[in-house]
């Protein structure tokens, strides 16, 4: 860790959170900075809530028990992150930024009693074709211990330099082939998915919130999707693994997906696609 270090506390409320958050979104208060800002904020000892833990799995569809899924301590460190988006000097508002790709190392399995010190920082600002991308880098230790790391690139859409550059040609539209098992999604899993992952962002929750960021409909939380996709695999994860997974098209309230699960020599590659059109609305890999 280089930089200022801001040694938290509590966990944030998010409540405050959303406030500012609403605040950097609106065009005439903007976010302030011009790079990845150098501060890391931590938070030591924190305890998993295991009432929260359990919700968690019913809503993601899955296991509970005595150690943390692969992708539940994104909602450990999501209000760390946020606090950090939302801080002066972060280069582009919370709010209306997308979730392009997201990496999860896990070195170790993580049991539900013990104590988590946490840390989030952002680093690589960089330009893309469709706007900015910058990375929010999550890490948790048990001691001196790093047991899981998780880099969540955020995408905010403006013109840079690279916005002429064309990107891969869209594949045809074509009949999916048989899934593995199909997901239904509505508002009612999505609205309690919020709750317990306090990612209250508006275009998964209010019609109009979703409508003011340029969707149609309220969408899934892309977190929800990669955990959800993990159940047709589960038991079959290793103790240590990196999740890669990539947000594609926006699942649209309620759908119905299309979940595949095919093993490789060294994992498994995961996808979730819409029914009838085929294209996909996350790719994983699990390695």
């Amino acid at each position: 860790m280089a930089g200022k270090i801001v040694q938290l506390t509590e966990k944030p409320r998010t409540l405050d959170i959303y406030t500012r958050a609403v605040r950097s979104a609106m065009p005439f208060i903007g976010a302030s900075g011009h790079d990845a800002p150098d501060t890391t904020l931590v938070l030591n000892g924190m305890r998993v809530d295991t009432d929260n833990l359990a919700a968690y799995d019913r809503v993601t569809g899955l296991r509970f028990g005595d150690v943390l899924p692969v992708t539940y301590p994104f909602t450990l460190v999501f209000p760390i992150m946020m606090k950090l988006m939302v801080s002066d000097g972060f280069p582009f508002p919370a709010i209306g930024s997308v979730h392009a790709e997201n990496v999860i190392e896990q070195f170790r399995p993580i049991s539900v009693s013990e104590p988590l010190d946490v840390s989030v920082r952002a680093a690589n600002l960089r330009e893309h074709r469709k706007g900015l991308l910058i990375d929010v880098i999550s890490e948790i230790k048990v001691g001196r211990e790093l047991v899981w790391r998780q880099t969540s690139t955020l995408l905010r859409q403006q013109k840079t330099s690279l916005s002429g550059q064309k990107g891969s040609e869209p594949k045809a539209e074509e009949q999916p082939p048989r899934p593995l098992r199909t997901l239904r999604v509505d508002q009612k899993t999505i609205s309690r998915y919020a709750a317990v992952s306090g990612d209250r962002n508006p275009i998964h929750v209010s019609s109009l919130g979703a409508k003011a960021f340029g969707f149609p409909k309220t969408i899934a939380h892309g977190m929800w999707s990669a955990a959800a996709v993990l159940g047709s695999v589960e038991g079959r994860i290793p103790d240590a693994v990196t999740y890669s997974v990539r947000f594609g098209k926006p699942i649209l309230l309620p759908s119905t997906l299309n979940v595949y699960a095919d093993q490789t020599d060294d994992g498994w590659d995961l996808s979730v696609k819409h029914p009838k059109k085929g294209y996909p609305h996350l790719t994983a890999t699990l390695r």
